[in-house]
């Protein structure tokens, strides 16, 4: 028995064993998709959309390397969003093509598959870098008030919020997000590092849509990482601070053959409240 293999598994064919035939299909029949919206995020900025289920969208570095943090949340139930951690246990502590981003409880469903990644590649670096990162988490102007003594209004937690109003949701609803196009790890002691983003122009990465989602994305203030954001070497990073795309597609119906949209989860929720003698 290894205790070292990952602690949650399912059988195959279980929740956890994605139809790669079926989601390998939706990437790359990009022939028949239209685009139904498409715009650029600013740098230092963010910005919210609505993805409908069945629909793809794909983000892309439209100038260079640029770190991004996404947040999800079920279109017509905000309190059903992106659990980041659930997800590092259910699939990876970095995500790529067939991983699936999980929601909250008690729902507990994929809100999105990966269908496309431009750095899947990537693999682990010399100094244990890997990318699309779900360890850490967004930056905020309260650690940076904290760490650098400053205000600073566009970091990524302030981007997102600001992103969301339109929806009538709140700095309460930002959530922990992934850091797209991120590269991280943990070194010798156990700490989280961030390297410089090796993603270059026209990279992307794409994900499916499998309820519809309410999308936020923020184009961090610290660009591509290369300039560090805390500590003696920290700097202004505004000069490698770039843009990103944002395009949502609709899939070819035959790509979708054999598609379900999943349900939430089976639990009955009854939490014990009928009382069970245990001894």
């Amino acid at each position: 028995m290894d205790l070292t293999a990952a602690a949650y598994q399912s059988e195959p064919g279980g929740p956890l064993d994605v139809d790669r035939e079926l989601y390998g299909r939706i990437g790359a029949m990009t022939e028949g998709r239209e685009l139904v919206d498409s715009f650029t995020i600013p740098i230092r900025s963010g910005r919210a959309w609505e993805v409908p289920a069945g629909h793809v969208c794909r983000i892309v570095t439209i100038e260079g390397p640029q770190v991004a943090d996404l947040n999800l949340w079920n279109l017509h139930d905000p309190r059903e969003r992106l659990w980041a951690a659930r997800t590092r246990q259910l699939q990876a502590a970095h995500v790529s093509t067939f991983d699936r981003l999980w929601s909250t409880l008690p729902f507990l469903r994929p809100l999105v598959t990966i269908t496309g990644d431009s750095l899947a590649d990537y693999g682990v670096d010399d100094e244990g870098g890997r990318v699309h990162d779900l360890l850490g988490t967004r930056c905020d102007p309260y650690v940076n008030q904290m760490l650098n003594d400053a205000p600073f209004d566009y970091h990524c937690h302030s981007n997102l919020t600001r992103a969301v109003r339109p929806w009538h949701l709140t700095e309460f609803d930002v959530h922990d997000v992934l850091n797209v196009f991120q590269c991280t790890g943990l070194n010798e002691h156990d700490e989280y590092f961030m390297k410089t983003c090796p993603a270059q122009r026209g990279d992307y990465f794409e994900f499916f849509a499998e309820v519809d989602v309410l999308a936020a994305l923020s184009t961090c203030p610290g660009g591509d990482l290369s300039v560090p954001m805390f500590g003696p070497d920290a700097g202004d990073a505004e000069a490698v601070c770039r843009p990103l795309g944002i395009e949502v597609h609709t899939v070819p119906e035959a790509a979708l053959e054999g598609w379900v949209p999943p349900e939430r989860a089976a639990y009955a929720q009854d939490h014990g409240l009928a009382a069970r003698p245990w001894a």
